[in-house]
């Protein structure tokens, strides 16, 4: 006699499954279930088998689980047997459970955020997880809506689920695995040039630098002139240097906390009422910014040309700035698909 072979399937391919397609049948005791039940799923205790298995229909393909997966292969191999399409799920409930457990959403809070802050915030959470995982994000900004969205279609996630209600946006995000396909392949980076000193253009570079850092793109940021004085730090530092370029000095603004605005600045007024906006609005600072960045592997590059013409020494620059020339611009320019003049 021909031994019968028994199909099963594991715990993750059986959570895949679209359960209302098929009969489950669940050979766990009634007090188990009644506890934590398996929605959709027929209850045939296994001490009472084979009570009620003439009343499963046989024009469905038929999931059988127990408490651990021993129980349920016994059954399987019975009812293929008697012409049923019959599977095995291994590892039965408790691997069922415990994929579960281990595939529910980690909670992310958003709420209160600027951009980019939620979607930096939902980059660094997934980029911690294992593909198949989820994160339930909630935001209150308008534009995550539309950022979450190409967010996930640029980095290859799953977008589950989002919704708006009430003024919070509730988005569910599964980690895959970005497709191996042509557009992956092409220069995805991106490439600033920082020519201005503003404090409002700065601003507008280190968002959608964070923005796209937050997406796995590699971000350069390229200083020269007067976008110098963003990357000097704040305390003065004893260096050699002749007259021209220690007047320079005095008279150039010496690191992020000193740059005025592009328009109405009034002496020095309207930086300090834009800074003060931007955090009752919560809106993370020009400095919070620049760390973001530099933890999230932006390349922060001084043009050592205009350093020279401006009198800057390297001495003087903040931590995490290197050197650079055009080449180096150039070639960061050539591995991206967007560069900005700002």
């Amino acid at each position: 006699m021909e031994e019968t072979t028994v199909k099963s399937i594991t715990a993750e391919e059986f959570a895949e499954l679209d359960h209302s397609k098929y009969t489950l049948v669940d050979l766990r005791e009634k007090d188990e279930v009644l506890i934590k039940p398996v929605e959709g799923a027929v209850n045939i205790p296994f001490s009472g088998f084979p009570g009620g298995l003439s009343e499963l229909p046989q024009d469905k393909t038929v999931y059988v689980f127990c408490r651990e997966g021993s129980f349920s292969e016994e059954v399987v191999e019975i009812l293929t047997d008697r012409g049923y399409d019959a599977v095995n799920v291994e590892g039965g409930y408790n691997a069922y459970e415990k994929l579960l457990k281990s595939s529910a959403p980690i909670e992310i809070d958003a709420k209160g955020l600027k951009c980019p802050g939620p979607v930096v915030k939902v980059a660094d959470t997934v980029r911690t997880l294992k593909t198949g995982q989820s994160v339930h994000v909630q935001a209150t900004e308008d534009a995550f809506v539309s950022d979450i969205a190409v967010w996930c279609d640029r980095t290859g996630n799953k977008l589950v689920s989002l919704e708006q209600k009430n003024g919070v946006i509730d988005a569910v995000i599964k980690k895959q695995e970005p497709p191996k396909t042509e557009l992956t392949k092409r220069p995805d980076g991106k490439t600033f040039v920082v020519f201005s000193g503003d404090l409002d253009k700065t601003i507008a570079a280190f968002i959608m630098a964070n923005g796209a850092a937050s997406m796995g793109r590699q971000v350069t940021i390229f200083f020269t002139f007067w976008g110098l004085n963003i990357l000097r730090s704040p305390k003065k530092v004893k260096v050699k240097k002749s007259f021209v370029e220690s007047m320079f000095g005095f008279m150039m603004p010496r690191g992020s906390k000193k740059l005025g605005l592009s328009r109405m600045n009034m002496g020095g007024m309207g930086a300090k009422m834009i800074r003060a906006v931007m955090k009752s609005k919560n809106v993370s600072s020009l400095e919070e910014l620049m760390q973001s960045a530099i933890d999230h592997g932006v390349r922060l590059v001084a043009c050592q040309m205009s350093m020279e013409i401006m009198g800057i020494r390297r001495e003087e620059l903040i931590d995490g700035v290197e050197l650079g020339g055009v080449a180096t611009f150039l070639g960061s320019g050539e591995q991206s698909d967007m560069s900005l003049f700002i």
